[in-house]
């Protein structure tokens, strides 16, 4: 194993394989996969991902953004790709890169009809977002109608899928809910494809959906932080391999004496003589000011080391007092081993929220 010399990222890809076959073999063999590679693929590097990925044969992948989906194509992704949040601004370069938009309210899908018919386009693949509890983006039942008149109209564009959000698949303290959520979309599909006369892809589960709710994979499954090694569960963790490490090093080490502090504000203010270690990271690289003042913390040398005082911009302070260490020696922020996900639960947050935040900055190597 390699040890770091300044602050990196790792991406493991024979970790991120294991996760998608473990995924996939959750399916039958005619369910489709869609990766979810937005916020550069969880933080990780997006066009490394899908690139891998679309050798393993994965099915869709999806973006939040059309820029996200721009950035693929640069990279050589020929997959099709779902644009979760499409804004209208950006439909002329979205269909200029083979972008698929999601489709959510009266309002866009009349606005994507309209451009697509100035465009002269025909049956330009569209995908259609129901809101079935989560209450974020998506039609309703009541809009079915509506819908199907606009697409009858005109041979523009054809509805590729229809979809929903699973809003709390990995609790299953939530499970009369998630039911009554694949209820409610099993009856959406039948009404719309009974309205269109046709029928288009179904989707709903997320990777929570994926493992616990077997009887909603429908026609293709979404997964996203499955792939990088979460599955929001003790036990479906243990099946997973977090494909992310986050490292740096000791830059330097001071001696504290009782009563001097560490770092702005004066946030650490020792009782007892410490020994600190200034490392390469901070706020800017993804690491927020919730994780100082002791909640976050480092492993040196296999021992945990608290962070002092406040998260500056480039740097924090741990306290390597009780360990044996040297300037030079690395710095796990979070691994396999260590992971993002026990970090974040630190300060009451959760892997997502800490992967995604990682630093366009922080230097990328790919373990392949």
């Amino acid at each position: 194993m390699r040890k770091a010399q300044e602050t990196t990222l790792e991406i493991d890809l024979k970790a991120l394989k294991h996760n998608f076959e473990h995924l996939k073999s959750k399916l039958d063999s005619n369910t489709k996969f869609l990766a979810v590679v937005k916020a550069f693929a969880y933080g990780s590097d997006a066009c490394v991902i899908a690139n891998y990925l679309q050798d393993l044969k994965v099915d869709y992948f999806a973006v939040a953004y059309v820029n996200e989906g721009i950035a693929l194509r640069a990279a050589g992704i020929t997959t099709p790709i779902l644009v979760l949040h499409p804004q209208a601004v950006n439909f002329k370069t979205c269909v200029a890169h083979c972008l698929e938009p999601s489709l959510y309210s009266s309002k866009i899908l009349k606005e994507f009809i309209g451009f697509a018919s100035a465009e002269k386009l025909h049956q330009y693949p569209i995908h259609l977002k129901f809101n079935t509890g989560l209450n974020r983006l998506g039609f309703g039942v009541n809009d079915i109608h509506g819908i199907a008149s606009q697409l009858k109209k005109s041979a523009v564009v054809k509805t590729k899928s229809i979809f929903s959000h699973l809003a709390a698949s990995e609790d299953l303290n939530e499970k009369e809910f998630s039911l009554n959520q694949i209820q409610s979309f099993k009856t959406i599909s039948e009404k719309f494809v009974k309205a269109v006369g046709y029928k288009p892809m179904l989707h709903m589960c997320n990777t929570s959906g994926i493992l616990n709710y077997p009887e909603a994979h429908f026609d293709m499954v979404r997964s996203g932080i499955g792939l990088y090694g979460f599955g929001n569960s003790t036990v479906e963790n243990k099946n997973l391999k977090p494909i992310a490490s986050l490292k740096t090093v000791i830059s330097q080490i001071h001696h504290i004496d009782k009563g001097e502090s560490v770092g702005y504000n004066r946030a650490f203010k020792s009782e007892l003589p410490v020994k600190t270690a200034t490392l390469p990271i901070g706020h800017a690289d993804g690491i927020g000011r919730q994780y100082g003042k002791g909640k976050g913390f480092v492993t040196i040398n296999g021992q945990k080391a608290p962070i002092l005082g406040n998260v500056c911009m480039d740097m924090i302070m741990v306290n390597i007092t009780n360990i044996n260490c040297e300037e030079g020696d690395e710095a796990i922020v979070f691994d396999a081993q260590h992971t993002s996900e026990n970090l974040a639960e630190t300060v009451n947050s959760i892997s997502y929220e800490l992967l995604s935040a990682i630093s366009q900055r922080v230097k990328r190597i790919v373990l392949k």
